[in-house]
């Protein structure tokens, strides 16, 4: 088995994106920064969006789907009384409408009917592809094609200030929301129309801006140090998934590409290949996995789907017996 301490960072980089640059920006200056050649980011913000930009490094390049699907905070502020192309202030202005009688009021009434799971229409602008083409360079050839509705889930909205034009709001919603299309729909709703005027992430859980470096910490600072400051190390940043740990019988068997059998727990039976994380005694990450049933023997059966390079054995797989000690504990 490899020593980990021997392998280039891997884990997360929380990265406080400026206006103006793209999150593929981004990724390619912590790159040439850190001489890192795997880099990914964990969703896109647009130039026009700043905020939390997280960043997979080393082997969390291969465990990016963990962190996706998580919550994501926004705070922004929609421009009311204006209906633009791309549902924010940079795209061209289809109409303008009066919204000098609109009142706060209104606008959380409509807001709470959009509290919930919500269907939206992905916005011409994103990177969504369709015919294998991401619809914003459609949007720059001037076409336009149809896009099939989403279900997104508005966890809540709260508006902070409103002073007309313009009004202050937070959301916390599900990953892959289009926050331009909720600004623009609740618009529409309120029959004065809408855009966003800007936009910052606060939070894609459980991770915040409380230790993202910026762009400037990235050009000044020493790598090492930059990794100190916004680095969430692999093993911290599984933490959001339930974990078995194997002891060094099971350790053999995954990094030999193996499947162990564990004790039997159900409830984490059957939810998908990276529903579980993979440790040894310490506390390290070994891999990502699921769990099956393995019914003969009344026990689960560790079907590893990633196994990190310091978790990779050589050699011929060794054999483990079906009535031998129980190879691993889970811990949900």
């Amino acid at each position: 088995m490899t020593d980990p301490a021997a392998q280039p960072f891997s884990g997360l980089l929380a990265v406080d994106k400026p206006v103006g640059e793209t999150s593929h920006d981004v990724v390619l200056r912590i790159r040439r920064r850190l001489s890192a050649r795997g880099a990914g980011h964990l969703g896109t913000l647009d130039p026009a969006a700043s905020g939390l930009l997280l960043v997979a490094l080393g082997a969390a390049t291969r465990a990016i789907p963990v962190w996706q699907g998580g919550e994501k905070t926004y705070e922004g502020r929609a421009r009311f009384g204006v209906i633009t192309a791309s549902q924010d202030l940079d795209g061209e202005v289809l109409e303008r409408r009066d919204c000098s009688t609109l009142t706060l009021e209104a606008i959380q009434r409509e807001t709470q009917a959009r509290v919930g799971d919500v269907d939206q229409v992905p916005p011409m602008v994103s990177a969504l592809k369709v015919g294998g083409e991401r619809l914003h360079r459609l949007a720059r050839r001037g076409l336009s094609v149809e896009r099939a509705p989403r279900r997104v889930r508005v966890q809540s909205w709260e508006w902070l200030e409103f002073s007309l034009p313009e009004a202050a709001f937070r959301v916390r919603c599900s990953g892959g929301t289009y926050v331009r299309t909720l600004v623009h729909d609740l618009g529409l709703a309120l029959g004065c129309g809408a855009a966003l005027a800007s936009l910052r992430r606060t939070r894609s859980e459980p991770f915040g801006l409380e230790r993202a470096v910026t762009v400037a910490d990235l050009d000044g600072l020493p790598p090492d140090e930059v990794l100190e400051r916004g680095g969430i190390p692999l093993d911290r940043a599984l933490e959001v998934l339930p974990q078995v740990t194997l002891d060094e019988t099971a350790q053999d068997e995954v990094g030999r590409g193996g499947r162990p059998q564990v004790d039997f727990a159900e409830m984490l039976l059957d939810r998908g290949p990276r529903s579980v994380v993979l440790r040894d005694a310490t506390g390290r990450a070994l891999g990502l996995g699921e769990l099956t049933s393995a019914e003969a023997s009344g026990r689960a059966r560790v079907c590893p789907h990633v196994v990190f390079p310091w978790a990779v054995r050589s050699g011929p797989r060794s054999s483990v017996q079906a009535a031998a000690p129980p190879a691993a504990r889970v811990e949900p």
